[in-house]
């Protein structure tokens, strides 16, 4: 199946910051894509690129237009949703979804009632009234109700409470993604959209460090905790690329260890996409 986002060697640069330096991936549909990275590691630039916001050197398609001069057909595609809600404040709810009608030629009204009635959002009740998390719902019903082939959150449950962030994520799953769809979600709290991923990118300094399915991180990548007495002697021999301290014991994170050799030795086990993430970043740094 042909990727839905492809880049090749994407830069930008602000004077002398390189915000993105060569970039080059595909994401093919079906995927659900974590895009990790501190601050000021080059995501949002990233996702101002590939929906055509802002101007950069290399190639860019995605689903098949070239962002920057296709970006009206492209965005008629793709769902954008930010921590930052850009919905017209002054519009009551049922304003805006009639506001949609008029100008989105995929809106589905429908559709977009259907989630509603599944919140507590009022459809009378002006949107500046509305609290940040019924914001983030109130814009993603309008988004899942375009029938998009890209959905792009970035950092969308920022500010929000538990439940709010479940019930996106939630909702998300089960109202919008199928095989023929592909979802980037930019985020500082990995660990709590990590058991919905299918891929990562850990992005930094306007490089990507890994790109890889998480199937592929729990095979290349492994957590051995043993005792401190144990870390001097082990640590020449195993070379972690990190480790820390717990409770008296060493833990090691290995890349690509011989599995066998590692049984005799402590409790082995899968370390978690933050785990891994820490530790890259903790050597790019």
């Amino acid at each position: 199946m042909a990727a839905l986002i492809e880049l090749s060697n994407i830069s930008k640069s602000y004077g002398d910051l390189r915000a993105l330096d060569r970039v080059s991936l595909e994401v093919p549909a079906g995927r659900i894509v974590g895009l990790v990275g501190p601050n000021g590691a080059g995501k949002t630039t990233l996702l101002r690129a590939l929906t055509g916001e802002l101007d950069y050197s290399g190639a860019a398609k995605v689903l098949g237009y070239e962002p920057r001069s296709q970006r009206a057909d492209l965005m008629l595609k793709t769902g954008v949703i930010q921590d930052i809600s850009v919905l017209p404040s002054w519009m009551r709810v049922s304003e805006l979804l009639t506001f949609m009608e008029g100008i989105h030629p995929n809106f589905d009204r429908i559709k977009a009632e259907d989630f509603l009635r599944t919140t507590t959002i009022p459809m009378d009740k002006k949107i500046k009234t509305l609290s940040k998390g019924m914001k983030t719902q109130l814009h993603l019903a309008v988004t899942l109700a375009t029938d998009t082939q890209l959905l792009i959150l970035d950092e969308p449950t920022h500010g929000l409470d538990i439940l709010f962030r479940k019930q996106l994520y939630s909702s998300v799953l089960e109202d919008y993604f199928d095989d023929t769809k592909s979802i980037l979600i930019s985020t500082h709290q990995i660990e709590e959209v990590e058991h919905i991923l299918s891929d990562v990118i850990f992005i930094n300094k306007g490089k990507i460090l890994l790109y890889a399915s998480i199937e592929d991180l729990g095979k290349r990548f492994t957590q051995l905790t043993i005792p401190s007495d144990q870390a001097d002697q082990l640590r020449e021999q195993l070379k972690p690329i990190s480790e820390y301290g717990i409770l008296g014991r060493r833990v090691f994170l290995l890349e690509n260890p011989d599995q066998k050799a590692l049984v005799s030795l402590g409790d082995v086990q899968t370390p978690s996409v933050a785990d891994i993430f820490v530790a890259l970043m903790g050597g790019a740094a």
